[in-house]
């Protein structure tokens, strides 16, 4: 066992005014499974490469542990050759029997080690990468976001593997992965930071808990504020009243009046003036007392989505609809969906679920294209695939690699009102100062909430969206949850985070590979 000790953290990027980190403290057991949450562009990756030495910063990070880290950064010339030949150059210390000894645990076979890298799947690359992460020892591996764009049984494998190990930190936004495998979790809050014993769930809990007692203490301060000002308000008034009483009296009305009267009324002057100053001061305290109670709390903005009423009940079928890719000189004709039946009816909300590769993204474009969105390219249809004349769709993608420039341009170019996308952009914690960054520089998770911002402001019959929560903060998908619930839009999604599928799909449509 050892001791992360982190003292004193100061660090901002580069030509930025604020710290991303200012003067944190915290400490690690290298024994833990530590989970590590907080909204996208806080700082976790950040974090995990300050551990790793890239970045200069302020303050003390002590331990004598070693540090690797997930995922590995492939070349493009390492990409074309097999695992096996280039393993050493991403873990110096790894043996080959030691990795496969791992991918066994992982349900994977060694031949995956022997073909080019390229043609793994995001699966298999994922297993591959950890298996090496693991084959070493004794040193504190920190994992960043494992399960993105892996199907439910990889994710299932994944979180079964990290069950059994320990000393890593695991930054995820699945909820389901965070309660499974962790036993610690290390928050980014709006303002601080803390560390726990347990997993998401019992902290949520916990956080729930201390969110309701803040927000109730705020409250009987402010009411005790409210009180206490008008205390102050009426003594100070009556003081002034009093003072002016001083000099100057009627001695026909105030015949029990005289010269010698007018101690008596400064000394009562005195003694409300400094009722009015006690008071003051107690404000004061509960001014004091009452800041920072809601700090943290995390009281996402309802969000908005205008979906439109379709005038036919049924707005999507296939009847015995296959497609498969055209035939090219480095591979045959592949079939991937045979004899496939399907309706999506107004409001529901239809979830694809199947292994990856089975088609699930080839099948929503292809509906794009019937829509009249674009062409789709390389792809030979069979079968009947009708979509209703005149549908508006609103298409989320789940590649954001094409999202460059400023958010100007892209308003532009997606004809959107800039104030209002931006106002959704800012209702999905984006800060303002991000708004003048190419989108280049954003995290993913940040690309992701640009797509959905755009997909919000596009009234539509139907919501097509392929992976919209990858890199997604956990505050965020619950702010998706109860927007959906709320106006129950018509939607066909992949997604592969089964939380979000629990509480959101009203039919679930398997697809075998």
């Amino acid at each position: 066992m050892a001791l992360i000790n982190i003292s004193n953290l100061t660090y901002c990027y580069e030509g930025s005014y604020d710290n991303i980190f200012e003067n944190v403290s915290f400490s690690i057991d290298s024994n833990w499974k530590l989970g590590f949450v907080g909204r996208n562009g806080k700082g976790k990756t950040t974090f995990l490469n300050l551990l790793l030495g890239k970045y200069s910063y302020q303050g003390v990070i002590s331990t004598s542990m070693v540090f690797d880290y997930f995922p590995y950064e492939i070349s493009e010339e390492n990409m074309q050759k097999c695992c096996s030949e280039f393993y050493e150059e991403l873990k110096a210390d790894s043996q080959l029997w030691k990795i496969i000894c791992e991918l066994e645990k992982l349900a994977l076979s060694a031949e995956v080690l022997y073909r080019p890298f390229s043609s793994l799947s995001y699966g298999e690359r994922t297993k591959v990468m950890l298996a090496i992460l693991f084959s070493g020892e004794n040193d504190f591996l920190l994992i960043d976001e494992p399960t993105n764009h892996l199907d439910e049984e990889a994710r299932e494998c994944v979180k079964a593997y990290l069950q059994r190990k320990q000393g890593f930190i695991l930054v995820s936004h699945d909820r389901d992965l965070l309660d499974s495998c962790i036993d610690h979790i290390l928050v980014l809050n709006r303002h601080s930071i803390e560390v726990q014993n347990g997993n998401f769930s019992s902290w949520w809990e916990n956080k729930s808990r201390k969110d309701a007692f803040s927000k109730a203490e705020n409250e009987k301060h402010k009411k005790e504020i409210e009180k206490l000002k008008k205390a102050s308000d009426q003594s100070r008034v009556w003081a002034n009243q009093n003072e002016k009483t001083k000099i100057g009296f009627d001695p026909v009305k105030d015949h029990d009046r005289s010269i010698g009267t007018r101690a008596y009324i400064g000394a009562k002057t005195k003694k409300m003036q400094s009722r009015v100053k006690q008071i003051e001061k107690r404000i004061s305290r509960e001014i004091e007392e009452k800041e920072g109670l809601l700090q943290d709390i995390e009281a996402p903005v309802d969000l908005k989505i205008m979906p439109q009423k379709y005038h036919k009940e049924i707005l999507i079928s296939a009847k015995q609809y296959k497609f498969s890719y055209e035939e090219t000189k480095e591979s045959q004709r592949k079939e991937i969906l045979s004899d496939f039946d399907f309706e999506l009816r107004q409001g529901e909300r239809v979830f694809l679920h199947g292994q990856n590769g089975c088609g699930k993204s080839t099948f929503l474009k292809s509906i794009l294209a019937h829509g009249g969105w674009k062409e789709q390219k390389g792809v030979l249809e069979e079968g009947r695939l009708s979509v209703g004349s005149g549908l508006v769709i609103s298409y989320i993608d789940q590649d954001t690699s094409f999202l460059k420039g400023s958010i100007k341009d892209f308003c532009k170019y997606r004809n959107l009102d800039q104030a209002l996308f931006c106002a959704i952009l800012r209702q999905l914690d984006i800060e303002r100062v991000q708004f003048l960054k190419p989108m280049e520089e954003y995290s993913e998770g940040q690309k992701k909430k640009v797509l959905i911002a755009s997909s919000l402001l596009q009234p539509a019959h139907l919501y097509i969206w392929d992976e919209p929560l990858n890199y997604i903060d956990v505050f965020s998908k619950m702010q998706m949850e109860k927007l959906i619930l709320t106006y129950q839009p018509t939607m066909l999604v992949v997604e592969h985070d089964v939380r979000f599928r629990e509480k959101i799909a009203t039919r679930v449509v398997e697809i075998s590979k």
